[in-house]
């Protein structure tokens, strides 16, 4: 049977959702009925084979002309629970865009909401869609590894200046009163954080027994371009360190630390390294459920969830600390240096930190940044 879709906020990073969209609605799996925008999308802006759909800034009414069994919610952080709450109230099942809202507090409105209506909840946790999640965690579990000490993350990106003009929400804590706790680690590099606690099997919201926090930027925002979280859980620590300031980019990976060897995950590539004593490396590719198609196999067929919103209470409780923890500290000017032609800034030597950080469990302070004192450190 074909499901109706609805996609809210189809500009964007929105537009994945719509070509994914496309790519399913070929399979016969699902069909747009719906695009939810404040603007309508003109007919150049809808891909080849998408129809016309119904167009509608108001999410209720548009689900209710349509009948759409799902809502694709890829909207401003902000406004996450309100469309979710939404949706919910009109029946739909959700795919919400990760993060699922700015705060605990709207975080556990939501998915009581959900709950109580009754519908499907998926959050857009791609990488937790990758079957090398389950595949590692079975190493783990299999002693390949010996005794985990714990997980690392490590994500060196780069945004040039124009990224946090894209909206007027980028790179901003709070709007008109609002969170929005839009940080390196709670939206850009947020999938390192929840992939690396997927990793050592603490998703929710009780297995975190304490955070400490870093928080810097070398751009001219509100937000966090260059931080590292730890996140102390009964299994051992969750170490990420992240920054959109990278000399030299690379791909984000998180790595499971044993006593006898250690797994290393890149999860955009579902690329795995597996090195342990007494053995050679061995180097895995795995694939990967799409978490609109699970959610679809989930309501014809009773397929679990990947994501319901329990298994990201883990992550929400760093959003939580990222949102209260004191306004991230700028960078001294002689810490970062500005590329003309790439129209943005960089700090010299961070991808060294990053990758210390994800291979030591340190924070940044703890490997002798000198522009991450000891006093930065916000512990929750």
């Amino acid at each position: 049977m074909t499901v109706p879709v609805v996609l809210a906020g189809a500009r964007g990073h929105g537009r994945r959702h719509l070509d994914n969209i496309r790519r399913l609605q070929a399979l016969g799996t699902v069909r747009l009925a719906g695009i939810c925008e404040l603007t309508p999308l003109t007919a150049d802006e809808i891909p080849d084979g998408l129809g016309a759909p119904a167009q509608s800034a108001d999410l209720g009414a548009l689900l209710g002309a349509t009948g759409a069994r799902i809502a694709v919610v890829c909207t401003p952080i902000p406004t996450h629970t309100a469309l979710a709450l939404t949706a919910a109230g009109r029946g739909a099942h959700l795919l919400l865009e990760k993060p699922p809202a700015p705060s605990y507090a709207e975080f556990r409105r939501m998915a009581d909401g959900v709950a109580g209506a009754r519908v499907a909840c998926q959050i857009g946790f791609q990488s937790l869609g990758s079957h090398a999640v389950p595949a590692i965690r079975r190493m783990v579990a299999d002693g390949m590894i010996g005794e985990v000490t714990g997980v690392g993350g490590a994500g060196a990106w780069a945004r040039d200046e124009a990224y946090y003009r894209r909206a007027p929400w980028a790179g901003r804590r709070r709007l008109h009163g609002a969170d929005v706790v839009d940080g390196v680690l709670t939206n850009p590099l947020a999938h390192a954080v929840a992939t690396g606690l997927a990793l050592l099997g603490t998703t929710r919201a009780e297995d975190v027994t304490g955070i400490e926090t870093e928080l810097l930027r070398a751009n001219p925002v509100e937000s966090d371009d260059t931080s590292c979280v730890r996140v102390r859980t009964p299994r051992g620590p969750v170490t990420v360190a992240a920054t959109l300031c990278a000399e030299r980019p690379g791909e984000p990976y998180v790595v499971v630390h044993g006593s006898t060897g250690r797994i290393t995950f890149w999860y955009k590539q579902d690329r795995v390294l597996l090195q342990r004593a007494g053995h050679g490396p061995e180097e895995l590719v795995f694939g990967r459920t799409d978490l609109l198609e699970n959610l679809v196999g989930h309501l014809a067929g009773g397929d679990a969830l990947l994501v319901p919103p329990d298994a990201t209470g883990a992550f929400m409780r760093v959003v939580e600390a990222v949102r209260t923890a004191p306004d991230p500290a700028p960078l001294p000017g002689h810490a970062w240096r500005w590329l003309p032609a790439e129209r943005r800034r960089v700090v010299p030597g961070v991808e060294e930190l990053v990758a210390a950080a994800a291979d030591r469990l340190a924070l940044y302070s703890e490997l002798g940044a000198p522009w991450a004192p000891p006093k930065e450190v916000s512990t929750r």
